[in-house]
């Protein structure tokens, strides 16, 4: 996580630099990448600051821009179960789209990688908070990281993650009728929910094309 991290304190810098022009202070922008660790979301927040907040239509912008995590949080399931409750949503605090890809993918090469998810949120949710400080207070040395293609980084390293996993007939479908899915809600949906249309369409392949595995007698089972 340490390479993606580099990307995030600059992003964090931009989100600084944008709180502070909306007139948060240094401590309310820093309590907010503290407490609420959400990018895009935070960005959709301070988009919405004003003498007046609020707080209902706020609330609806952040969940619907973060309700991937319903997603997310539901393929982590299977390896999860086993784990404890209080230490199940500790680590679920802590995931992001880059430990969480990590993680999947691991898992579906027969490891279960907890500790990625640990320690990678850790470390991206540190950089978050640096890169926040620095925007506060140095938000002029990185006022719009898109222009030097930083906004590609993480999408990448998505793409990275999806190419690197198996690659059978069953996953090469899911994944084509999730960009499908995807491409058509960013182009005739509202903003924000192509994440989501598209896991759901790539999800509904997974659960009714079933994977076929061995099992303990040497057959197969689903």
């Amino acid at each position: 996580m340490l390479p993606i991290s580099l990307f995030v304190v600059a992003f964090g810098a931009a989100f600084g630099l944008a709180a502070a022009q909306q007139g948060l202070d240094p401590l309310q922008s820093l309590l907010m990448s503290t407490l609420m660790f959400a990018g895009a979301s935070q960005f959709a927040a301070i988009d919405m600051w004003g003498a007046e907040v609020s707080v209902i239509p706020v609330m609806v912008v952040v969940f619907a821009i973060n309700s991937r995590h319903l997603l997310m949080g539901a393929s982590l399931y299977p390896m999860l179960r086993d784990v404890s409750p209080a230490k199940r949503y500790g680590l679920i605090l802590l995931l992001t789209d880059a430990n969480w890809a990590v993680s999947a993918q691991e898992y579906q090469s027969g490891r279960r990688n907890l500790e990625v998810i640990l320690g990678g949120g850790l470390v991206l949710w540190l950089a978050w908070i640096v890169g926040t400080w620095l925007g506060v207070y140095f938000g002029g040395l990185l006022q719009n990281p898109k222009s030097l293609g930083l906004d590609m980084v993480l999408g990448c390293f998505l793409l990275a993650m999806a190419l690197g996993g198996k690659k059978n007939p069953r996953v090469l479908v899911a994944w084509s009728l999730a960009a499908a899915a995807s491409l058509a809600a960013w182009k005739w949906l509202p903003a924000n929910t192509h994440v989501v249309a598209g896991a759901l369409a790539g999800g509904l392949v997974g659960f009714f094309w079933l994977e076929k595995i061995p099992d303990d007698e040497g057959g197969q089972s689903a």
